[in-house]
This record gives structure tokens, C-alpha cells and sequence, in this order.
């Protein structure tokens, strides 16, 4: 059996296992990745560096340093402040999709993410809300919010490359006129419906209530740290490029200076670190990197946009280029799915002797519409055991979002950026 069919056949395993959930996810993922191991297909040092991959590691810190909110009773003094000017739970909504959208369009997703999920669980057990009906909106609004400028997500970026190669000029705000309409639409779908799937865990929310800590003895120098750090490794992510220092050393360096000032004991930052959430991390990069080395997710680009023929309507192509995209996203890492079809879309263009610019950035676009699965993207695996979340709900109120995208960029870019200007 070759080493493409076991990586098709790992892959097959994970989606049903994900779907059905009869094995906790971070095991799936796990058989996933030692099974590859075993068969050849990846080395161990390959296997096991996933799990100390750059977003585990942002994620673990992250984790520290939100959790130190909590601690201090800090996340649910902002929560607390936020919900006296958002009564409802729709302006709750609206409020955490407008700032988590507008921060991603110049950071990272999954840093945007990470810097905003504590302090959005805060706000939801002020306020008695589910954490169920916020995060996931603020995942997503994350990824949305990605296509606002070339910086957004590291795909926009290998967009920009393969045009400029073309000699074709691009802007830094290049994807905005199909990003600010997607994140806008996005905010009225979850507001106007897409709440609606998300899974009513309310008992969750009192729960969180009722087991609230009494924070009046935890000293006010702690709080102020904490809420400092965090603000401190915000501006540190927002400025990676001017001071030198990854996002992820940022997190990192935070979370030890919350522990060596006392703020959180070891113990405590230790404990923070949700393992479910390293394991399928891992796991699932695993599967990811095979279905790179192995060329199984190139083959499978290939056999899908191989069917449109030798000549295809431009507008067919965009529609195919974009689906294929979409479902390799939502099972590889964001990155490498673009990266892997950002060529054969520009060569399909090429073909035509289309403008490829209409093509690269539904491809762009497409690679962050990774909102169906729990592993699509990591800001979607760091919820997951937060919100109690299975597979189906990120189906159920992922999907909608997916078509509503689709629908956004066959509208919009054959008009903005016309394939015969």
C-alpha cells in the first residue's frame, strides 16, 4: 500500500471519528498521528515536533496568561463592565464580533483569538450568558476578520507573492473589499440566526455563576498585573515585526512573569494548560504535514480541478477552486492549503488567459473559511473544550457561514476584479 493511500485512509478515519465522537477528539487525532509514525509515512522527530509546533506553543501560553484573569477575578471585572453597555445577548455578539474582527485584520487570527477568549469567558460568566453562543462567534470573527489587509493570516501574504511574481501591483488593504463585506454579513448571520444553531448550554452559564469565586481578598496589584501583562503581550503581538520577539516568545514570556511575580503559583499556571487541546493541536498537524509530504492533498486539488476539462468557464473555475479549497481547510492547517492551491489556480488562470487575481483571492479567502470542524483552525481547537462544543455544532453553525462566504466572492469578484478587464 503506498504512503498516499495510508495518509487518504488516516484522513478518512479522523472525519468519521471527528463526526461520530464515540473517541474523545484529542485521541482521534493522536491514532492519527502515531499511527503515520508507524506506518513510515512520518518520522518521530516530525511526529512529535507538531505537538511543540509554534501555535501549541502560543496556545499554552495564552492559556497562562487568560487563565491569570480569571484568577484575580480581573476577566470578570471587564466582563462586568463590558455588559453595562451590552444588555443583550445579540449586542454581546455584535460588540465581541466587531473588536475581534477589527484586531485580526492587523494581527494574527490566532493570536487575536487567544488574547480575546479569556476575557470573553469572563464576560460571559458576569453576565450569565452561555459561553456556548460567544465563542464561537469570536473564532469566527477572527477568521473573518483575517481578510481585512494582506497581514492578515500568513495565506494572504503567499497571495500577494504569487501575484507580485506576475508583476501585477497589489495594496495592503488589496483583500478589503470582499473581507469588510464578509465580516459585516457575518456579524448580522450570527446576530439574525446563526445563534440560533449554536448549542443552548444555559445550565452551563449558571453553573459558572454559582461556582463564581469571591475575589474581595485577592489583592488589587494582582488584578492590575494581570489585566497588564495582557495588555503588554497584545501590543507585543501587534508590534512582532518592529521589536523583534514572536508572538509566541510573547505569550511565553508573559506567562513566566505572571508565575516568578506571584500572580498565579505554578501549580495553578500548570493547570491552566488544557491537554485535550495540545493533543488534537498535535495530532492533527500531523495528519496535516503527511497529507503535504505524502503529496495526498495535492493529489486530491488535482483529481477534483482536473474534472472541469481542458477549458473551462472562468466563472466555473473560480466556484470549483473555491470549494476545493474550503474542504482541504477545514482538515489542514489554513497555511498549507493555500499555499498548496494558490499555484494551480494561478496556472489554471494562466490557461484561460484570465486575470488571476479574481482566483487567488477567492483561494486566499477560501483557505480561512475553515469554520465546519473543530480542527479547521487553532483558534477553533482552543474553544472547543470551553464551550463545550462537539463536531456537529461546528457543522451545524459553520456550514451557513461557509455558503454565505461562497456566496459573498461569486458575487463580488468577477465585478472587482473582472477575469477580461
Amino acid at each position: 500500500m503506498s504512503q498516499t493511500t495510508i495518509t487518504l485512509l488516516f484522513l478518512v478515519f479522523a472525519i468519521v471519528s471527528f463526526i461520530l465522537e464515540k473517541i474523545p477528539l484529542g485521541l482521534t487525532a493522536s491514532i492519527c498521528a502515531l499511527g503515520l509514525t508507524l506506518t513510515g509515512i512520518l518520522d518521530v522527530s516530525t511526529t512529535f515536533s507538531q505537538y511543540v509546533n509554534s501555535n501549541v506553543i502560543l496556545c499554552i501560553g495564552m492559556f497562562v496568561v487568560g487563565q491569570a484573569l480569571f484568577e484575580t477575578g480581573m476577566a470578570n471585572k471587564i466582563g462586568g463592565l463590558v455588559t453595562r453597555f451590552a444588555k443583550t445577548e445579540k449586542t454581546l455578539i455584535i460588540a465581541i464580533m466587531v473588536i475581534a474582527g477589527v484586531m485580526s485584520g492587523f494581527l494574527s487570527n490566532t493570536g487575536t483569538a487567544a488574547v480575546l477568549i479569556p476575557v470573553v469567558c469572563g464576560i460571559a460568566d458576569e453576565s450569565g450568558y452561555s459561553r456556548s453562543h460567544l465563542l464561537m462567534p469570536l473564532v469566527f470573527a477572527a477568521a473573518l476578520g483575517g481578510n481585512l489587509s494582506i497581514i492578515g493570516a500568513p495565506g494572504n501574504l503567499m497571495g500577494v507573492n504569487a501575484l507580485q511574481e506576475m508583476g501585477i501591483k497589489t495594496s495592503f488593504f488589496m483583500y478589503a473589499p470582499i473581507g469588510i463585506p464578509m465580516l459585516l454579513i457575518g456579524i448580522l448571520y450570527f446576530v439574525c440566526f446563526g445563534y440560533k444553531l449554536l448549542p443552548q448550554n444555559q445550565n452551563e452559564a449558571a453553573q459558572n455563576l454559582e461556582e463564581q469565586k469571591d475575589f474581595s481578598n485577592v489583592p488589587k496589584w494582582k488584578q492590575i498585573i494581570s489585566l497588564v501583562v495582557l495588555i503588554v503581550v497584545i501590543f507585543a503581538m501587534i508590534f512582532e515585526e518592529l521589536i523583534g520577539i514572536s508572538i509566541q516568545l510573547s505569550a511565553c514570556l508573559g506567562a513566566l512573569f505572571l508565575v516568578l511575580t506571584g500572580v498565579l503559583t505554578e501549580k495553578e499556571a500548570l493547570n491552566s494548560i488544557d491537554l485535550k487541546v495540545v493533543l488534537l493541536f498535535g495530532g492533527s498537524l500531523s495528519l496535516a504535514k503527511a497529507l503535504d509530504v505524502t503529496g495526498a492533498g495535492s493529489m486530491i486539488a488535482d483529481k477534483i480541478v482536473g474534472l472541469l476539462g481542458s477549458n473551462p468557464n472562468p466563472i466555473l473555475l473560480l466556484l470549483v477552486i473555491f470549494l476545493v479549497t474550503c474542504v482541504l481547510t477545514n482538515f489542514m492547517s489554513n497555511t498549507a492549503t493555500t499555499a498548496l492551491m494558490i499555484p494551480i489556480a494561478v496556472s489554471l488562470a494562466n490557461s484561460l488567459g484570465a486575470d488571476p487575481r479574481s482566483v487567488v483571492i477567492a483561494t486566499v479567502i477560501a483557505g480561512s473559511c475553515a469554520y465546519a470542524t473543530p480542527i479547521g483552525m487553532p483558534a477553533n481547537t482552543m474553544v472547543v473544550g470551553l464551550g463545550g462544543y462537539k463536531f456537529k455544532d461546528y457543522v451545524k453553525s459553520g456550514l451557513p457561514l461557509i455558503l454565505v462566504s461562497f456566496a459573498i466572492c461569486m458575487i463580488l469578484l468577477p465585478i472587482l476584479f473582472p477575469f477580461y478587464p
